[in-house]
């Protein structure tokens, strides 16, 4: 057998894992071709007693996508089921193509999937699977988030209640705001929940807040109101003008003073918020 470098070795396993043909299309690719400089599979694959070393490598080849389909599903389970078993499989198979794994986890291999699937011509529903993917990646990423201790109940009573007019508040790490076009969240938990009859994903306005606590992901859904509140409160603006932009946007439905104190006191009590300050 030929002494090959590991790194190049290393290089030339993973183009041809990840090539999207077959064996013999993955052998004979330039990136393959060039990692081994000339050198063929069999000078650096032995063979079994019943595989040639091209068939050997095969095996590695076919367990990629189902290793990356695996790994997607467990993060995506809902897109799996608006797409179907056939279509979400072609999907993870373009996007990995577009996107393949370049880390030792595949925390975050579907970081991309909801800007992708929003394009990708497979689709049935580009709109609504593009927001289905933003909801299942912000869970996963309030799942994989750092742990930040949200304020006690000591730490709200501690502050005065003239001073919460000037406080400026941060969330959790663990904790993702969104707006969508489609109600997602529904259709999100009636696949949890195995339901037969799932919600329609028809065009609709629909606003979520998603944190992490206590090990559990806690998922709610908003009024606009309240999530235009908790978007200016999550940017820092103080809860006085938080609180008096809410009630200028006005509406036939704004909310009373009273109303958004309350989601802001709910908020607080939840853990959605870690810190307070005055300036």
């Amino acid at each position: 057998m030929s002494a090959v470098p590991l790194s190049r070795m290393q290089r030339w396993m993973q183009e041809v894992v990840v090539h999207p043909g077959d064996i013999d299309a993955a052998l004979a690719s330039r990136r393959a071709r060039a990692a081994l400089r000339g050198t063929t599979v069999e000078d650096v694959i032995l063979p079994s007693r019943s595989l040639r070393p091209a068939d050997r490598v095969a095996i590695y080849q076919g367990m990629y996508l189902l290793r990356m389909e695996e790994a997607l599903e467990s993060d995506y389970p809902a897109l799996k089921h608006l797409l179907g078993a056939t279509k979400f499989s072609a999907l993870v198979r373009d996007y990995v193509e577009a996107h393949p794994s370049v880390s030792y986890t595949l925390n975050r291999l579907g970081d991309h999937l909801p800007e992708f699937v929003a394009r990708w011509k497979g689709a049935p529903r580009p709109a609504a699977a593009h927001d289905l993917a933003r909801l299942e990646l912000a869970m996963a990423e309030v799942f994989d988030a750092e742990e930040t201790a949200p304020l006690s109940e000591a730490e709200i009573a501690a502050v005065p209640a003239e001073s919460w007019e000037k406080a400026r508040l941060a969330p959790v790490a663990a904790f993702r705001l969104l707006a969508f076009r489609h109600p997602v969240n529904a259709y999100f938990q009636s696949v949890r929940d195995e339901d037969h009859g799932h919600p329609s994903l028809a065009r609709k306005d629909t606003w979520l807040a998603i944190y992490r606590r206590e090990y559990s992901i806690w998922r709610h859904d908003l009024s606009r109101p309240a999530h235009d509140l908790l978007e200016d409160l999550v940017a820092g603006k103080p809860l006085g003008k938080a609180v008096a932009a809410s009630l200028a946007r006005g509406g036939r439905s704004a909310p009373t003073a009273d109303q958004l104190f309350r989601w802001f006191r709910e908020w607080a009590a939840g853990g959605v918020f870690r810190s307070v300050r005055f300036r």
